[in-house]
């Protein structure tokens, strides 16, 4: 009589073998988060009215799309949505509804600092958001 048992631990163990690489990619991109990911911290100077603090945190969901917040401190204000965020080649692009505001800014090497133009209502401004702990 012939067993059985090689053929199905062969199968069992390609079978292992195929998820085992196919979850790979998911593991490395959860262990490894883009280098925006984090609390940024600027100050708006729109000039004839008071500076105002602006405090954004970006953050990696599980299939590897970003979200965010921003809080404004100086006005007790916190947790608007980030509606809209995209990250490539250093460039990040967001827009938040609630407060008709935008962001395009450029992540610097050392990935400590964000400068570009922040909008609200149409007016831009320059903005440089520093990576805060």
């Amino acid at each position: 009589m012939k067993s059985h048992r090689a053929p199905r631990f062969q199968l069992g163990l390609a079978l292992t073998l195929i998820l085992g690489l196919a979850l790979t990619p998911v593991l490395s991109m959860a262990a490894d988060p883009p280098r925006i990911v984090g609390t940024w911290e600027g100050v708006l100077d729109p000039g004839a009215q008071a500076k105002k603090r602006v405090v954004v945190h970006i953050s990696a969901e599980q299939d590897g799309s970003l979200s965010g917040t921003i809080d404004y401190p100086d006005q007790d204000v916190s947790g608007i949505q980030i509606t809209a965020i995209t990250y490539k080649a250093h460039i990040l692009h967001f827009e938040s509804t609630p407060n008709l505001s935008s962001f395009d800014g450029t992540l610097n090497k050392d990935n400590t600092e964000i400068a570009g133009t922040w909008k609200q209502g149409g007016t831009p401004l320059t903005l440089t958001l520093k990576r805060t702990s």
